[in-house]
């Protein structure tokens, strides 16, 4: 039985085999999505192929639970996945990304999304408790327009349909919130401190608002307005923190692997999540421009619009939208020596 000094001192050998993981991974990328012509990647890619294997089965005796060990695995999936499946394929490569990696990046940014969304419900909570207690101090979080539109009895939202029209509107929404995810992704590269930042104030903006219509007798008016968007909307705040807050953490505590190479996974794994985030801003745009400022609209229909665009960003999150798309096969991992 090997001991600790030995197991560490294989675990470091085989570390100094990273730049041959990196240069594998970046060879079956190129490959995979067809952007190279050299014969040298391609006659290179079996060894890649044995040499990941090789390393990966040795990586999860030496060193299960290590950043080095998750790399691996991606780069060995991603390379059996190029020399099994030939030339790139639009339809297998979207196939790919929504049946099987972002079901695994979601369930991968489980602990993130759980802590970002308590953070914006505590942020949340906070700013309706701070200006239900200290009305005041709306001023720290609403514009004077807005301020003054509320305590004339009026939501600053009524009649946008008469000033802008809806598909301008939902444009503008649209590219607004993408900018919002974009950067609330971004900051966590300054070490999770930024989506920390991101997340906190918009859940207090959010809870200073709702308190300080409320106190003017229109809460449920705003209820009505953001129902129907708002529940994948903020939804999708939270997953772009969470993605950022991943990306952070690799930064802060790379693991074994190295900086560069836990920034790196995180960053391709999490944004796989962007992508669909980015998607389901459209829909929620869409919604935003058409629905939410029409008084055609019921509040249960508007319920109803939000709680089954939710199910269904749930559904995209976890695979279960394309139950009926075949995944495609993968084989079984290397097995540990």
């Amino acid at each position: 039985m090997t001991t600790d000094a030995q197991q560490q001192a294989l675990a470091a050998a085989l570390l100094k085999r990273a730049p041959l993981w990196l240069q594998a991974d970046a060879r079956a990328r190129r490959l995979g999505r067809g952007r190279t012509e050299d014969a040298a990647d391609a006659l290179h890619l079996a060894d890649d192929y044995r040499l990941l294997a090789h390393d990966l089965a040795r990586a999860r005796v030496l060193m299960p639970a290590s950043r080095a060990r998750e790399f691996l695995e991606s780069a060995y999936a991603r390379a059996h996945a190029t020399l099994n499946h030939g030339d790139w394929r639009l339809g297998s490569t979207l196939r790919t990304l929504f049946v099987i990696e972002l079901p695994a990046a979601v369930r991968w940014l489980a602990p993130y999304i759980l802590w970002a969304s308590l953070v914006f419900a505590l942020a949340a909570l906070g700013g309706f408790l701070l200006v239900e207690r200290y009305p005041e101090l709306i001023a720290l979080f609403a514009s004077p327009d807005l301020i003054a539109s509320v305590e004339h009895g009026k939501l600053w939202t009524e009649g946008l349909l008469n000033i802008v029209p809806s598909a301008v509107l939902s444009v503008q929404i649209l590219a607004n919130n993408i900018v919002v995810s974009l950067f609330a992704y971004c900051a966590g590269f300054l070490f999770g401190l930024g989506t920390l930042y991101i997340l906190g104030l918009n859940g207090l903006m959010l809870g200073a608002v709702f308190a300080f219509v409320r106190a003017h007798g229109l809460g449920g008016q705003l209820f009505s307005f953001i129902v129907a968007h708002g529940c994948v909307e903020l939804s999708v705040m939270c997953l772009s923190g969470a993605a950022g807050a991943a990306v952070g953490e690799a930064l802060v505590r790379p693991g074994s692997a190295g900086r560069v190479a836990a920034f790196r996974f995180a960053a391709l794994r999490s944004g796989v999540v962007l992508i669909a985030c980015a998607l389901l801003l459209v829909g929620a745009g869409l919604i935003e421009g058409y629905v939410s400022p029409n008084p055609a609209y019921p509040l249960p229909v508007r319920i109803a619009i939000g709680v089954g665009y939710w199910l269904l960003m749930l559904a995209l999150l976890t695979g279960r939208l394309w139950w009926f798309v075949r995944a495609p096969a993968t084989s079984d991992a290397p097995r540990p020596a």
